[in-house]
């Protein structure tokens, strides 16, 4: 029990260290979804605290997830009439952006020469984990090699993506949110909400429609090129 509540309290106050630090030092690096993670697993092994005695801390954790994706229904009903004044462009994007990641694991996994499982578990790597493993079972893509796929793709892009589109100058928040939402999935959508309400709004809606359309299509893109 002590271990536990020890393990909650390390997890929370990394996170206040790396959203303190994000604010201060602006950088992927110190994104906190990394800098957080990165802060957790250091003090794990300094204390040389094996992950079992961890989990019961990451499960209680993780079961305040479900209120904080329901929670986001709040900004998504604030920012509704934008959003269904660009809802058109969206979808287009959306599907664009969905597509995209599909067939860029496909080119990945040919250019690697991976085997089948790797490649299909590669596919689905742009939507949250739950979706993600009913998927993986209609494709017979490996479990574990797609919760680690999710897990990198979305810490990459919550690290990276906002970065990325400073470069490329992409300002408007409701692009930001989309591209965020439908690439890197709940990870990216916290990021995204760091932003400002409407990033987030976007993003929750995008990883929504990203997941149901992903698993839609690949269990009829998946055949051709296997």
């Amino acid at each position: 029990m002590m271990v536990t509540i020890f393990s909650i309290f390390i997890t929370l106050l990394a996170y206040i260290v790396s959203r303190k630090a994000a604010g201060k030092y602006p950088s992927p690096l110190t994104s906190p979804v990394f800098l957080s993670t990165a802060i957790v697993i250091s003090v794990l092994l300094i204390l040389d605290i094996p992950y079992k005695e961890y989990e019961a801390a990451s499960e209680i954790i993780t079961y305040f997830l479900g209120p904080a994706t329901v929670a986001l229904a709040v900004p998504l009903y604030k920012q509704r009439k934008i959003i269904a004044a660009n809802l058109l462009p969206a979808l287009a994007g959306l599907f664009a952006g969905t597509v995209s990641t599909i067939l860029s694991a496909v080119l990945i996994g040919y250019l690697l020469n991976l085997t089948n499982i790797i490649l299909v578990s590669l596919t689905i790597k742009s939507i949250t984990i739950p979706v993600a493993s009913e998927v993986a079972r209609i494709i017979d893509a490996d479990q574990i090699l797609v919760a680690a796929f999710v897990m990198i793709t979305g810490m990459t892009g919550a690290m990276l993506g906002p970065w990325l589109m400073n470069v490329m100058k992409i300002h408007d928040p409701f692009s930001r949110g989309l591209a965020i939402g439908t690439i890197a999935h709940g990870i990216g959508t916290a990021e995204a909400a760091r932003e400002g309400e409407l990033q987030g709004a976007v993003s929750g809606a995008a990883m929504g429609l990203a997941a149901i359309l992903t698993s839609l299509l690949l269990p009829t893109i998946i055949p051709i090129f296997l």
